[in-house]
Parts: structure tokens; sequence; C-alpha cells
């Protein structure tokens, strides 16, 4: 019996009238997330990184344009706030990550781009951070990861259309 398992026991001892079922999978989801974070946080602080600062240079790195990135589409595909981006921005420019270029494309603007320090650190940072998470499955076999995956996918996609379905009312 693992530590949800004995919450689960004592509302079903305390509360028979309430089906707690979900909290069971919430729970360990919640213990299992916190358990990630801190392994993948490790890898990331290795790199003199933190979840905030590899996030974008993953996303500059992943993003295919060597010129960089505007504000506005690092915030897309970080989904944060624009403050938030410009504080994320502002700390990897000081330490010498990132650096900001005029945009070619609009004289007004500029691009974020990856600097050859922030290239090279997020590129051994990438593949340590790979390594982790495959560390991390190991317990899982190929077909069980396949299945969770699908199962979250499932979960995070019906959360989805119901929450817009919501927001109307």
């Amino acid at each position: 019996m693992d530590h949800v398992d004995r919450i689960i026991a004592q509302w079903n001892k305390a509360r028979p009238d309430l089906d707690v079922g979900p909290m069971e999978i919430i729970g360990r989801l919640s213990r299992l997330t916190s358990k990630l974070r801190g392994e993948m946080e490790r890898t990331w602080k290795a790199h003199g990184l933190n979840a905030a600062s590899f996030d974008v240079l993953a996303t500059l790195r992943r993003s295919g344009k060597p010129d960089g990135l505007s504000p506005g589409a690092l915030l897309d595909l970080t989904m944060v706030t624009s403050g938030t981006m410009t504080n994320r921005i502002d700390q990897l420019v000081k330490h010498g990550l990132v650096e900001r270029v005029p945009n070619p494309e609009d004289k007004r603007g500029f691009l974020i781009r990856l600097t050859e320090a922030g290239f090279a650190t997020i590129e051994k940072a990438v593949v340590d951070h790979v390594d982790t998470q495959h560390r991390l499955l190991r317990g899982l076999t190929s077909a069980e990861a396949k299945d969770l995956n699908r199962l979250l996918k499932t979960l995070d996609e019906r959360m989805n259309s119901e929450s817009g379905a919501n927001s109307s009312d």
C-alpha cells in the first residue's frame, strides 16, 4: 500500500458515500509530476539552467529559425505572459545565452536569437534532458508508455473541449 492508497482508504472509511476514485488518479499524477520535475530540474541545473531558461532556449533551438524568433512567437510557443517572457529574455541576455537583434521584416521590432554560448548550452542540455526522461520512464514497457501517452492525451483533449464548451456559458 503506497501513500495514495492510504489516503484513499482513509477517505473510503471516513466518507464511504463519496466516490474518491478521481482523487487516486490525480494524487498519483501530482506525486509523479513533483518527482519528474525534481529530476529534470537537477539536469537543467547541471547546465546552469532552470525550467524557464531551458524552455526559452529549447524553443529557440527547435524552431528551426537560426535568425531567431520574435517575442510574440516565443509567447505563442511557450504559453507564458508577455511580462514573464520579457523577464526570461532579460535574464538570458544577461547570461549571454540569447541576444536581441533587429527584425529585418519589422523595423520597429527585434528577434531573440541564440548566441554561440546559448546554442552550445542547449545542445548539451537537451541531450541530458532526453536521457533523464528516458531514465525516468524506464519502468514502463514501450507498449505501456504508448498506452499511458494515449490516455493522457485523451484526458487532456477532453478537458480542453469541456473547458471550451463551458467558457462560452
